[in-house]
């Protein structure tokens, strides 16, 4: 089946990347997910992959600690999350490169976005670690920055959940899903997709972001051939 989208960004959460131990890698589980991006780039998408770090640490619950620092933590995370990411894609024979938004050249590339666009056109998938590389701006930031960056088709954003809701669907029964979405509706509504800075970013540059669940990892690969799957924001 002919892909819809062909080059993709894909934000995973570091909770993703977990499992149900919440904390810490579980290979299982990044092996299935892995299996599926293979998949997708098999079919011809070009992916890039933002990783959070939310299963190693979180900077805005680190109590007293300084913003800045408890964030530079929180980038650390994701390094280890791309570089776990990587070796998994690798051990499926995909060509991988990370590269991270803070100079670690013994770990990981620098990021540089010509190069990134250069691995993506030669099939090869590009992690991308440390968010930002700034404090104060989450990997959702990230994302919608990235995809800007190397003009990606789509942000897919794999979650626990299946879709946008209008309140959150693991505590109130009646809670309704969104097919589609605006990101004026994202804004004004205050549906806890990401947040405000990425959204408006995506908003400006005209960057769908499509909205799924990946407890069904080849829902990946569904979404890249355009089947209805979770809830799309559209500019």
């Amino acid at each position: 089946m002919a892909l819809k989208y062909h080059r993709i960004l894909l934000k995973l959460s570091g909770e993703a990347l977990a499992g149900e131990k919440g904390f810490g890698l579980d290979y299982s589980v990044i092996t299935k997910i892995c299996e599926s991006i293979r998949d997708c780039a098999k079919l011809g998408a070009q992916i890039a992959i933002v990783v959070g770090g939310g299963n190693f640490w979180r900077g805005r619950s680190s109590g007293a600690m300084d913003r800045t620092r408890a964030d530079h933590i929180g980038m650390l995370g994701t390094t280890m999350n791309a570089l776990a990411v990587a070796d998994v894609l690798e051990e499926l024979g995909m060509d991988v490169r990370v590269q991270t938004a803070i100079a670690m050249q013994e770990v990981a590339e620098p990021y540089i976005r010509n190069r990134a666009v250069r691995h993506l056109e030669k099939g090869r998938i590009v992690i991308f670690g440390c968010g930002t590389g700034n404090p104060f701006f989450s990997t959702d930031t990230a994302s919608s920055l990235r995809a800007a960056e190397i003009e990606a088709d789509v942000i897919f954003k794999a979650t626990m959940v299946d879709g946008i809701y209008d309140k959150d669907p693991h505590k109130f029964d009646d809670a309704v899903k969104f097919d589609e979405l605006t990101f004026s509706d994202v804004l004004a509504k205050g549906l806890q997709v990401m947040d405000s800075t990425a959204a408006s970013m995506c908003k400006d540059n005209d960057i769908s972001i499509l909205v799924f669940n990946l407890n069904d990892p080849n829902n990946i690969v569904r979404a890249a051939q355009g089947d209805k799957v979770g809830t799309i924001v559209t500019a």
